[in-house]
């Protein structure tokens, strides 16, 4: 018969028991579940618990894209949702939100002070320029002017977000900073597929473009692009609110996607918005751009042996057009890859209630905050590759950046008109070539 425990071991085991039960409640009463945190959920931070503050700044400065957040089981209906136990919080990521907040704030300056220069003398190259005003280049100015739009109102907002803890330019702004946002990346990934399918068709139909103008066609694409553009950003606005949170005995007001909605296809929006801006906001502009320059690359060899040696300049301009938006596509699939990667791998890897989580988490933060920056420099980076790549673009800048304040047409290079002149000829002669060899053929 075994003697009764000591008063001793009686003593240890309660203390043990004290000690884990002390642990169970600390972390249930103490710490929110780790995917309600707002962590890699770009301006639509949840609902905190009382006494607890969301790092709202850290990546509320997204520029032109955000995310939808996640709730944690049990709140997406209006009861209570059962407490649950949930490992500690991550430290790291607060560390890091605290690093990028000052490398946000310059990238935003930086983007603002490119972008208006930048996009404001690509405008007046095109609307000052007689020889820039064909359909290639007005798709480049509606683009340009979706980021100037952009730049104008959402930086400096954004900026402020970044910095401050409260939201104190109402309902309405609130509404508005999301949708234009979500309205200017989708300017420019229908401008770039629109610019896709025009090179194309230059290819294909060689005839189709006669001299230096805005074929109507274009005209009825850029209305359509902007059109659609709005009515696929109106979920921002009806989705985004504000919300006044307690903290610490003061109020705070925040601006995010509100965690109720209303209508079912906006829980709907709300669940599959990651994935829809993945697909229709980073996917599309790819797949046409690949797709039509494939064609298009099968379409110059097989008409490679029967073109005319003098039609050699008006095929390099038009080689040179495609190079162009080749470029832009490639600059908008680099800038926006990281962000979009970042959200991908949160919905399919992270897992609340792994033990490394947070290695993943912190991986997944800088991820983010790279790609916030990248997106925002996206903005900006148009009128720079159209510096780099284009003759014509370059020799223009240079003239309307040093003589901003004088005419543009007394400063246009003698350059610049020889190849509008040269561009008429070409058309004509590949005219009057086509005219030649139906005959010939009849």
């Amino acid at each position: 018969m075994q003697p009764p425990p000591s008063l001793c071991g009686r003593a240890l085991v309660a203390l043990v028991l004290a000690c884990g039960l002390s642990r169970i409640w600390g972390e249930d009463r103490g710490f929110p579940p780790a995917r309600a945190t707002p962590l890699l959920q770009t301006a639509e931070i949840m609902t905190p618990p009382t006494k607890t503050l969301w790092p709202k700044g850290s990546n509320a400065s997204l520029a032109r894209s955000v995310a939808p957040a996640e709730m944690p089981k049990g709140e997406r209906t209006g009861g209570s949702p059962p407490r649950t136990i949930s490992p500690p919080p991550c430290q790291g990521p607060i560390e890091i939100k605290e690093t990028f907040k000052y490398i946000n704030t310059v990238v935003s300056c930086l983007v603002f002070v490119l972008g208006i220069i930048g996009n404001s003398t690509l405008l007046r190259i095109i609307y000052k320029n007689k020889c820039m005003r064909n359909g290639p280049n007005i798709l480049i100015a509606s683009l340009a002017l979706g980021d100037l739009l952009h730049i104008v109102i959402d930086i400096p907002i954004n900026v402020y977000k970044l910095l401050a803890e409260d939201w104190p330019f109402g309902a309405e702004m609130c509404k508005l900073v999301p949708f234009i946002q979500k309205a200017s990346v989708g300017i420019t990934v229908l401008s770039l597929c629109a610019l896709s399918i025009d090179r194309y068709r230059a290819v294909a139909s060689w005839s189709r473009i006669k001299g230096i103008g805005v074929p109507k066609w274009t005209a009825v694409e850029i209305v359509l692009i902007w059109v659609v553009s709005v009515v696929l950003a109106v979920p921002e606005a009806i989705g985004f609110d504000m919300i006044t949170m307690d903290y610490k005995g003061s109020y705070l007001r925040i601006c995010l996607l509100h965690p109720v909605q209303k209508t079912a296809f906006m829980q709907f929006y709300k669940t599959a918005k990651d994935w829809w801006l993945f697909s229709f906001y980073f996917c599309l502009p790819l797949a046409i751009t690949a797709f039509f320059y494939t064609l298009m690359t099968c379409e110059m060899l097989r008409k490679k042996s029967g073109m005319q040696i003098a039609l050699n300049d008006h095929l390099k301009q038009r080689r040179e057009v495609a190079k162009t938006v080749f470029c832009l596509v490639l600059v908008f699939a680099l800038c926006w890859l990281p962000l979009h990667l970042s959200r991908i791998l949160k919905l399919t890897l992270y897992n609340q209630n792994d033990p490394n989580r947070c290695e993943l988490l912190s991986f997944l933060l800088v991820l983010d905050y790279i790609g916030i920056n990248m997106a925002s420099l996206n903005s900006c980076i148009n009128p720079i590759a159209l510096y780099l790549v284009s003759k014509r673009f370059k020799n223009c800048f240079k003239s309307c950046l040093c003589c901003w304040c004088q005419s543009f047409e007394e400063k246009q290079s003698l350059e610049e008109k020889q190849s509008c002149l040269k561009f008429k000829a070409n058309d004509h002669g590949y005219d009057n070539f086509r005219s030649s060899n139906k005959y010939s053929s009849s």
